[in-house]
């Protein structure tokens, strides 16, 4: 059985992802939309393509960069 809805769906979100990560207004949201496409992307690469994960590596420090850049607009969802 497969799922074609899968594959548009997460390119949608990284399209959506990265469009939000280019301005600094909406960054933190972006951030948040791309990072399970980002944990996906790096399983992904442990278990089929390891010599890729340098990239990976990259793209995860630029992510959490803007996690820790915005960390006080996290707060709130985290806070009681």
């Amino acid at each position: 059985m497969t799922i074609g809805w899968i594959l548009p769906l997460v390119g949608l979100a990284e399209i959506i992802g990265g469009l939000l990560l280019i301005f600094k207004k909406t960054r933190a949201l972006g951030a948040v939309v791309i990072l399970p496409v980002l944990t996906g992307i790096v399983l992904a690469n442990i278990s089929m393509a390891p010599f890729a994960l340098p990239i990976a590596a990259i793209i995860i420090a630029i992510i959490v960069w803007v996690i820790v850049e915005n960390w006080h607009k996290y707060l709130p969802m985290i806070s009681e």
